[in-house]
């Protein structure tokens, strides 16, 4: 059966159908184009230009040259590099914590299925439809004073690391691709001797590794662009990530000296997607997680 589409093969063999529809479609991506990198393309630009410049033309390339300066400013004044490295050590928590808690429970509901795995699925399932606003003040009061510890870890790395663990969508994301790995590598792996946790090691995480991929985009990209809940356990601005540290440093600095921290907080992020790109866009890991 041929493909059918908009436009009918006859259609599509005049030449003025084909040059109108490509150049839809170049003005379509045009416009992707702008929206998606404009505001990347216009930040890093920004970065590196004087803020009278700025503010007389934004979109202008640089009429009285680059200044470089912001940069350096940014990241010694401002101490965005202090901040910077407090941000990376939260999105290291919360990534190991994350992919911690997401593996070792869905190896536990996928594949050593106890009897009342269903129950624990349709548990962690329920909590997605739980806002998560209304999860802040018990949250908080956890952290004030830890259950069994009974200590406070407000000002510490841990309040933001231990609650990024309990995120229902990548605990379910994981389990469906590891229900989805062929169960015959399972068995022979049990034949040959190999107990649950050098299955779990040695077989189901090599086998797993555009799920646990596409898992670590999603953790480090959230952490990274979280706000309210860093700013309630972390009041202390030493241990602040960027972003919480830099909208209160807004009205402190130039324009041109913030819009080089922003610019300088947006590498991370890029460069993870830069890396990871292929795994998210090729959807090999979510057809995997979301089959049955």
């Amino acid at each position: 059966m041929s493909d059918r589409g908009l436009i009918a093969p006859t259609e599509w063999r005049r030449p003025g159908v084909r040059r109108l529809t490509r150049g839809l479609q170049g003005a379509l991506l045009a416009a992707l184009f702008a929206a998606g990198l404009g505001p990347l393309l216009w930040l890093a630009k920004a970065a590196v230009t004087p803020t009278q410049d700025t503010l007389r033309d934004p979109l202008a390339l640089w009429p009285h040259g680059i200044d470089f300066a912001n940069l350096v400013t940014a990241w010694t004044r401002v101490e965005v590099g202090k901040y910077f490295l407090n941000t990376v050590w939260v999105a290291l928590g919360a990534w190991l914590v994350q992919l911690l808690v997401a593996t070792t429970t869905g190896y536990a509901l996928a594949v050593l299925k106890p009897r009342y795995h269903k129950v624990v699925t349709a548990i962690v399932m329920a909590t997605l439809f739980v806002p998560s606003v209304v999860l802040l003040v018990p949250l908080y009061l956890s952290m004030v004073d830890t259950p069994l510890l009974h200590t406070s870890l407000i000002n510490t790395f841990w309040a933001v690391w231990l609650p990024a663990g309990a995120n229902a969508f990548n605990v379910i994301l994981v389990q469906r691709f590891f229900a989805n790995l062929p169960r015959e590598v399972f068995e022979a792996a049990r034949v040959d001797g190999a107990g649950p946790v050098r299955i779990f090691v040695s077989v189901v995480l090599p086998m797993s590794k555009p799920i646990l991929g596409v898992v670590s985009v999603f953790a480090v990209i959230a952490s990274w662009k979280d706000f309210l809940w860093p700013m309630l356990v972390l009041p202390d601005p030493a241990v602040q990530p960027l972003s919480v540290r830099l909208p209160a440093l807004q009205t402190f600095v130039e324009l041109d000296v913030f819009l080089a921290a922003l610019a300088i907080a947006t590498v991370i992020p890029v460069a993870l997607f830069l890396v990871f790109q292929r795994l998210v866009l090729r959807g090999d890991a979510l057809s995997g997680a979301v089959k049955g």
